[in-house]
């Protein structure tokens, strides 16, 4: 299927795509502070990390990704399928936000950072967000 909007519509379109304060990262900054856990957003610790973490629990030697599963390339979710448009250049880019996430994971890690990686498919109902704050939980203690 051919693509709707001309190709400057198109990088209008995809330019406005927020970075940060997306629904599902303000769910889930909500449910943690709802659970008691103070955290950081933009602080200079948030800001001199690799991969810039959404949040980010200096108490509990934790960051908190919240990954967009089509940006992400969430294998298996339902709301992560390539485009059947410029599909060679998607799958690169795809490709290259995971390796991203790897490697900065890795860094993260190796400074002795606990990683905690957030897709949003597990936020979407009521049942996988209960199953969520059980983990989270279980993972900061």
């Amino acid at each position: 299927m051919a693509d709707v909007f001309t190709p400057e519509k198109r990088s209008e379109v995809m330019s406005r795509i927020r970075g940060g304060g997306t629904k599902p990262e303000l769910v889930v900054r909500s449910m943690l502070h709802r659970m008691g856990y103070r955290f950081t957003v933009n602080g200079p610790l948030n800001r001199g990390l690799p991969g810039r973490p959404d949040l980010v629990l200096p108490r509990y030697g934790t960051v908190v990704f919240v990954h967009g599963c089509f940006w992400h390339g969430h294998e298996g979710c339902r709301d992560f399928r390539l485009p059947g448009t410029r599909r060679e250049w998607w799958k690169a880019k795809i490709e290259g936000n995971r390796a991203r996430d790897v490697r900065v994971e890795a860094e993260l890690r190796a400074a002795g950072w606990h990683v905690i990686t957030i897709w949003a498919c597990a936020l979407k109902t009521v049942e996988t967000r209960r199953w969520l704050e059980g983990r989270l939980r279980g993972w900061l203690g």
